[in-house]
């Protein structure tokens, strides 16, 4: 049911040699969408809001976890078949390559679904050696009331397994608003969005998509915000080691008065301590020429944490002296375009996962979070995934991405029918 020890092996070595040159290790191209729009139904639930997804070699299926706090319907997660074939680089491509499969149930600790407003998933990953998933939960921090952020592990019936040990640095303490002094952790929505597993299995990372209170301010037009990346020892729960990461100023002015952000919405490891980060950026009503209006930039980085600062025993970030991880940008999405010219229009991208190989060479899919608008809309996106060696690598990449590619596919065929 689940990769076998030769496989992990596989991934390991073909996704660290992507990730090898610091400077230019990855070539991301377009290679379709899909669209479900807003009011998309599925097993008696409104199917949005999907904040992270994860994909399993062994059966084909992908795990999307939606950010509902059960305003609309229960705290949930689905299982999805996605036929890349029937992606299509274009505006308008439909929903016929997207196969809802099941929709499960968050659990509280205790049992039982979670109540309103009280739990806001994002992130998500499958563990293939365990069966279980692990979720990350933003919590709150507002005028409403606190809650802290939680990273948590489930079973596939979405009972609870266990919470990780989250530091206290990130619980959320002073005012609503986070800007007072002495105000420490969270701040509201800018919190544990991304999850993914280490290539070796045994480290949990998530991230703040920006700083924490007493780190130092959010990301404006002017200045960007300094995130944290933590880790979580799987063995024990415990938290690891932290890395700072810069997440860059907003790229477009909004409209007078409008809303406007930046963040760090997912990591996906591709080495050790070696990622690939999504930025989201949103302005409301902000406009580039020639482009759809839909207020989002959205940039994939290549982040490598190997000669960071260990920043968990930094009380505060602001005014300390720390190396932060090295970013390099692998693609902004809004230079791409479709079959017609046509640039493609972005939402509110919040998960990455790596997907089965296409034409010999891995996909990365992305998914959006379309907040349950009816202006926006949830977006499955495909890219082909290449790497940039010097040419004394090639004879590593190839063997590590042909032994890989043998693999997933023995394994599908073994795996048969199962979803």
């Amino acid at each position: 049911m689940f990769p076998t020890k030769p496989l992990m092996l596989a991934l390991s070595l073909g996704l660290a040699t992507l990730s090898a040159q610091a400077q230019a290790p990855i070539s991301l191209s377009y290679l379709g969408q899909q669209i479900l729009p807003t009011s998309t139904q599925y097993a008696g639930t409104t199917v949005g809001g999907l904040s992270g997804i994860d994909y399993d070699a062994a059966s084909g299926r992908y795990f999307a976890i939606s950010d509902d706090r059960s305003g609309l319907n229960p705290a949930r997660f689905y299982t999805l078949g996605l036929d890349l074939s029937q992606f299509r680089r274009s505006a308008t491509p439909g929903m016929a390559g997207v196969q809802l499969q099941s929709v499960v149930t968050l659990q509280r600790p205790e049992g039982g679904a979670f109540a309103l407003n009280t739990v806001d998933p994002e992130g998500l990953r499958y563990h293939a050696a365990t069966g279980s998933l692990f979720w990350s939960n933003e919590g709150q921090r507002s005028g409403a009331g606190f809650q802290n952020p939680t990273v948590r592990e489930m079973r596939l019936d979405g009972s609870h397994v266990r919470d990780l040990q989250v530091p206290e640095a990130f619980k959320p303490s002073g005012s609503a608003a986070g800007t007072a002094p002495g105000d420490r952790g969270i701040y509201n929505n800018l919190a544990f969005e991304s999850l993914t597993l280490s290539t070796d299995g045994k480290t949990l990372y998530t991230a703040t998509e920006n700083a924490l209170a007493q780190d130092g301010p959010q990301a404006s037009l002017s200045k960007g915000s300094v995130a944290r990346i933590v880790g979580f020892d799987l063995a024990s729960g415990a938290a690891s080691a932290q890395y700072a990461y810069a997440v860059s100023p907003v790229v477009l002015p909004p409209v007078a008065g409008g809303f406007a952000t930046n963040g760090l919405t997912d990591l996906l490891a591709v080495g050790d301590r070696q990622f690939i980060a999504i930025e989201r950026s949103f302005s409301a009503g902000a406009v580039t020429p020639g482009t759809p209006v839909t207020g989002n930039t959205i940039r994939l980085y290549h982040v490598d944490a190997r000669q960071a600062t260990d920043i968990s025993g930094l009380s505060s970030l602001d005014g300390a002296s720390f190396t932060p991880a090295q970013k390099t940008l692998l693609l902004d999405l809004s230079t791409l375009k479709n079959e017609d010219g046509s640039f493609l229009a972005t939402d509110n991208i919040e998960g990455l996962t790596l997907g089965p190989e296409i034409n010999g060479k891995r996909s990365l899919i992305l998914v959006s979070d379309n907040n349950f608008s009816p202006t926006q809309f949830t977006q499955i996106i495909a890219l082909e995934v290449s790497a940039v060696p010097e040419p004394g690598s090639w004879a590593l990449m190839a063997a590590g991405l042909a032994a890989l590619g043998g693999l997933l596919r023995g394994r599908r065929r073994s795996s048969g029918s199962q979803a």
